[in-house]
């Protein structure tokens, strides 16, 4: 396993990255591009919002993920009857010691799994919330740091609704991108039947990285250089859905910051220490089509928010490719 001292360089990124993402996809075959996405979203300081039928290994790649990278995991599963101190913890008053003891609940872990987020009622639901946004959990006024690296990845199934609460436009937000994992091809599925048939694919799934390897990762993602051209280009794109007639609801400000990050982390991964044009039109499906409400006229006509960020994309001009030849001395990552 890779090491790193303060100053990572991008050789050392994408080696860690690539044999992270190799784990991975020997337990989801074939959809690289999923992958590829579930660390993108890691290295971005995200969560990830799995949406898909059931059986196709939402939640194995979660754990995949996790369980690649040496990092604490815990799972939720959630159901109706499931208390938001389930998922926060609870302070338990200590007879002997005269004082409330802290018990930390299932969030307190690097990579957290939740299983069909949309089966647990809006108020547990909402206990996630300052867990995603800012790292910590507030309980009886006292304020608890959460482990880093801090991933939330929650699943939910779209076709059985009955019995299931949607999730609102607030908590949606808070996920950095949203991907379906889909049907492996034939030749997918033939091959995970010779290879996985017989033992679970997560047996035998080793570690590839320390937690503090994944740290290291991000802190350099963040340095990773965005042309003021391309930082123009990705606000006309958030911009353009708060105008768009299809639809009734757009993307937030903090798409705008999940988008930015998300670029820089698959630019990173792509080998590169700047951000190019591509990077974002890649992406912004995946980052801000789950926060858009198209109007009742649209679902009308079946218009579903991918399409409209897919016409956005056709219709807001593209910068420059040679946006590279714009970075100041000394910017990018560390090393280079």
């Amino acid at each position: 396993m890779t090491t790193y001292d303060d100053r990572a360089s991008l050789a050392d990124l994408t080696s860690t990255a690539e044999r992270v993402r190799h784990s991975v996809e020997s337990v989801i075959e074939g959809k690289p591009e999923v992958v590829r996405l579930a660390l993108t979203v890691l290295l971005a300081e995200g969560h990830l919002l799995i949406e898909d039928v059931p059986g196709v290994g939402k939640t194995m790649l979660a754990k995949a993920l996790a369980k690649s990278i040496d990092c604490s995991v815990q799972r939720i599963q959630f159901t109706p009857d499931l208390l938001p101190s389930d998922i926060t913890g609870v302070s338990i008053y200590d007879q002997q010691r005269r004082e409330f003891e802290f018990k930390p609940g299932a969030i307190f872990a690097q990579i957290v799994i939740g299983d069909e987020i949309n089966r647990a009622s809006p108020k547990t639901q909402s206990a996630l919330l300052e867990s995603m946004e800012e790292g910590q959990v507030t309980i009886d006024g006292t304020t608890y740091a959460l482990p880093t690296p801090f991933m939330v990845v929650a699943t939910q199934n779209p076709v059985e609704m009955e019995g299931t609460y949607p999730l609102p436009e607030a908590q949606r937000d808070r996920f950095m991108a949203r991907v379906s994992v889909g049907y492996p091809g034939p030749e997918a599925e033939l091959q995970m039947l010779d290879v996985h048939g017989g033992t679970s694919p997560l047996e035998d799934l080793a570690a590839v990285a320390h937690a503090h390897d994944i740290v290291k990762l991000i802190e350099a993602v963040r340095e990773v250089y965005v042309a003021e051209p391309v930082r123009r280009y990705l606000v006309d794109l958030v911009s353009a859905t708060r105008s768009h007639p299809d639809l009734r609801l757009g993307a937030s400000p903090r798409a705008t910051l999940h988008l930015l990050r998300a670029v820089k982390a698959s630019a990173a991964l792509s080998g590169r220490d700047y951000v190019l044009p591509d990077d974002v039109q890649t992406l912004a499906g995946p980052v801000l089509a789950h926060r858009l409400l198209p109007t009742a006229q649209a679902q009308l006509n079946r218009r579903s928010a991918e399409q409209v960020v897919h016409d956005i994309l056709q219709r807001t001009p593209v910068p420059a490719a040679h946006v590279r030849g714009e970075m100041p001395p000394g910017a990018g990552i560390r090393g280079f």
